[in-house]
């Protein structure tokens, strides 16, 4: 190639884009890790996905936050072609579970991770051994029903 012409050439990515963060489990993490990760989707021209994944990062840090004595809570976004995967990492190792609440019940909380499963196509834990990690995947170009 030449001059002009291999400056107008751009490389595509090579593997997937990724973005983390650390928060201290205080109560400004989970606004914190909402505004990060919108940031971090509009730049990578994923609008859409952006209420819903500050929906998921808010229930999961908030989670780790509350129900864990975690000094770091950390927060990836990885772009993959097919699907953005959110993870967030704490130092417990208590895996989390769903609370049983029907539609009828009349309980304000409890119903964060039913949240995730409904606006997710996947979502999951994985216990490590420094603690573990829950993670949840929005797909690119599709819409969840």
């Amino acid at each position: 190639m030449t001059g002009a012409l291999a400056e107008d050439v751009k490389a595509a990515p090579t593997g997937p884009q990724r973005y983390s963060d650390g928060y201290s489990p205080r109560d400004t993490a989970p606004a914190r890790a909402r505004r990060d990760v919108a940031l971090c989707l509009r730049t990578w021209g994923l609008d859409v996905l952006v209420d819903d994944a500050r929906l998921i990062v808010s229930e999961l840090v908030t989670n780790a936050a509350k129900h864990t004595k975690t000094r770091r809570i950390g927060v990836s976004v990885t772009r993959h072609p097919d699907h953005v995967r959110i993870v967030v990492t704490d130092t417990s190792r208590t895996l989390p579970a769903p609370a049983t609440h029907t539609p009828e019940d009349e309980a304000e909380a409890g119903r964060g991770l039913q949240l995730v499963d409904r606006l997710t196509t996947r979502w999951g834990s994985k216990r490590f051994r420094t603690g573990k990690q829950v993670w949840a995947e929005l797909p690119v170009g599709k819409v969840v029903s």
